[in-house]
């Protein structure tokens, strides 16, 4: 069955005169804030977030530009525009002890907010941190051909255009899939979400604007190793980053643990959600049980 939002756990936050975030808050407990990948939306954690609401109170919420956050195409989209927006949502929320938790743009904004938040932020989950790419949409064009077609195309202002114009829920299934293992992973309801939501005016050219600002993403490791909370890094194991690039980003954040998850790809959450429930949950036992050692020395 469809896990379906309860629409009075979806909130609007106002984060000034011309900018607000939507996100879902429901649960009770330490607080959890959740980050999605690009060209997604809060709905991406659906299949976990009624499970993670026994333990946590859970926020998931549309990136800027994302879902039906503002669109404000005065703004680059690259990670400095989404991080400072991330952490205003904390701020102005205030949020404290707060499990940040992200996957592929979300996994390196849960890092970069940490390194800035340290006050609020007391552990991350990285999964499949999308901070490798060598040019524009380089993860996303791994994924398959049809994929570094479409994607590729977007690269250029005249044809990006013409291809976004004609951009529909088959076609965005396909560069999805790319980041599969298995492509039934991504159900029909929710890609035609993404495609509903992606519609919206100025919508396909803040994923052009997200993917451009691709510098930005791999500029944003030099902030890991300011981060001083406990991380967990995840991979899909036929994840679209290379060997290289894991051991790259594991070495630039020294204590982290990193987990390999079979028969996952870049989206992983949609395709090992048990383990990703686990993971989280583990993580906060472990958080307690530190605080609850060092309570007693």
């Amino acid at each position: 069955m469809t896990p379906q939002f309860n629409k009075a756990e979806m909130q609007t936050l106002r984060l000034d005169d011309k900018h607000t975030l939507r996100y879902r808050r429901t649960g009770t407990g330490r607080p959890l804030v959740l980050l999605h990948t690009i060209r997604t939306q809060l709905d991406y954690f659906r299949g976990i977030i009624p499970l993670l609401s026994k333990h946590f109170t859970v926020y998931a919420l549309d990136l800027p530009g994302h879902g039906y956050s503002t669109i404000d195409l005065a703004q680059r989209f690259d990670e400095p525009y989404f991080r400072r927006s991330v952490r205003a949502f904390i701020e102005a929320l205030d949020l404290k002890d707060v499990l940040i938790v992200g996957e592929s743009i979300g996994a390196v904004l849960a890092l970069t907010v940490a390194s800035e938040l340290p006050e609020r932020i007391s552990a991350v989950i990285a999964s499949n941190a999308y901070d490798y790419d060598t040019r524009y949409a380089d993860g996303v064009r791994r994924g398959n051909a049809v994929a570094n077609i479409a994607i590729g195309s977007y690269a250029l202002p005249v044809v990006g255009a013409i291809s976004a114009a004609f951009e529909n829920a088959i076609a965005l299934g396909v560069v999805l899939g790319g980041g599969l293992v298995d492509k039934a992973k991504l159900p029909n309801d929710l890609l035609h979400e993404f495609d509903r939501s992606g519609r919206r005016r100025g919508y396909r050219t803040v994923e052009r604007r997200t993917f451009a600002g691709w510098r930005s993403w791999g500029l944003a490791r030099q902030k890991y190793s300011a981060v001083r909370v406990p991380v967990t890094l995840i991979y899909g194991a036929s994840d679209w980053s290379r060997l290289s690039e894991r051991e790259r980003t594991k070495s630039a954040l020294p204590g982290a643990r990193l987990i390999l998850l079979d028969n996952a790809g870049h989206f992983s959450v949609l395709e090992q959600p048990d383990a990703w429930v686990r993971i989280l949950i583990d993580a906060n036992n472990e958080q307690v049980k530190r605080h609850s050692i060092s309570g007693r020395t």
